[in-house]
């Protein structure tokens, strides 16, 4: 009988020590901290698409991917300190940095990628916008500047020479086009090669990413910045590191599989269909420049808004510490 009861007891422990070592271990696994790398729907997110897919394994972070609807809600969300890694518009993360929160530049991840495009047979060139009127995508927005200043070195000034009309979402300028009830319009891809797919007679009117070097720009005009918050990649640079070579890796998967980039961009609804993306990646411009070297075609982009509105970057250029290397 006392045999028997040191048994069980015996048993009883290593069961109790059994099961310790097992809620150990479960918590341990549970104890990854939660990391959210935001993208934004639509063109800006396809570079990034297949970390929706494969999220970056990143020890001590429980990684997902989630896609906002618009960069204004990015932007919020980054001045309020609840971003540690997300894309914005350039001048949008230079003038939350000049704001005083500590957000860092990390990659230009998405170059120019503009098309003028005209139904109208009297417009050959960039000269013969004059008294024309031009639909516009994104008053106040990177095209919006990049397209002003082209026309200044061009001797036209807006509201004088030449109308701006800002009157019409992106996805319905392509429409728009194609149904012919306007003729110019500046669009960002994919949409310029929707319109381009859906009326045959749409022509490229120049090259605007040549006309932004003509007009004094420093190579491809940055559109789309991967952002990391300063303290985060202070306290985790490993985690950081990892992240910026996955969103590389992933860009040039996309560059390579476009159409299964594309299946992807439906899949996981960033607001594009399939065959406009496959379409599209080719004229997208998804590049890869860490921030460091990208600094130039940054602040040749930085100076144009300070031309035309400095409060839209904050009225000066970001300092050393926005750019993390």
């Amino acid at each position: 009988m006392k045999t028997s009861l040191k048994t069980t007891f015996a048993l009883l422990v290593l069961g109790l020590i059994f099961s310790g070592f097992l809620h150990a271990r479960g918590a341990g696994e549970n104890n990854d901290k939660p990391l959210t790398i935001y993208s934004i729907r639509g063109p800006s997110g396809v570079g990034m698409i297949r970390l929706f897919e494969e999220p970056p394994v990143i020890p001590g972070f429980n990684v997902r991917l989630e896609a906002l609807a618009h960069a204004d809600l990015m932007a919020a969300r980054f001045l309020a300190g609840e971003v540690q890694v997300g894309i914005l518009p350039p001048n949008m993360a230079a003038k939350i940095a000049s704001s005083g929160r500590d957000i860092r530049a990390a990659a230009v991840i998405g170059a120019g990628m503009l098309s003028l495009l005209t139904s109208d047979p009297n417009v050959q060139s960039i000269g013969d916008l004059r008294g024309k009127t031009v639909e516009v995508a994104g008053q106040g927005a990177t095209m919006d500047y990049v397209f002003r200043k082209i026309l200044c070195f061009h001797g036209l000034i807006t509201d004088r020479d030449i109308t701006l009309s800002y009157s019409l979402a992106i996805p319905e300028i392509a429409q728009s086009l194609i149904a012919g009830r306007i003729s110019n319009a500046l669009l960002p891809e994919p949409f310029a090669t929707m319109a381009r797919l859906g009326r045959a007679d749409l022509r490229s009117v120049a090259d605007i990413q040549e006309e932004w070097v003509r007009a004094g720009g420093h190579g491809n005009y940055p559109m789309t910045l991967l952002v990391v918050d300063g303290a985060f990649v202070s306290a985790n640079p490993g985690a950081a590191g990892i992240i910026l070579d996955a969103v590389k890796t992933s860009i040039e998967w996309v560059i390579n599989q476009p159409a299964e980039a594309g299946e992807l961009v439906e899949k996981h609804e960033l607001g594009l269909r399939a065959p406009i993306v496959t379409a599209a990646v080719p004229r997208s411009n998804y590049v890869f420049i860490p921030a460091a070297e990208a600094r130039p075609s940054l602040e040749a982009l930085f100076r144009v808004f300070l031309e035309f509105d400095p409060v839209s970057i904050g009225g000066v250029l970001p300092g050393d510490m926005f750019y993390w290397e």
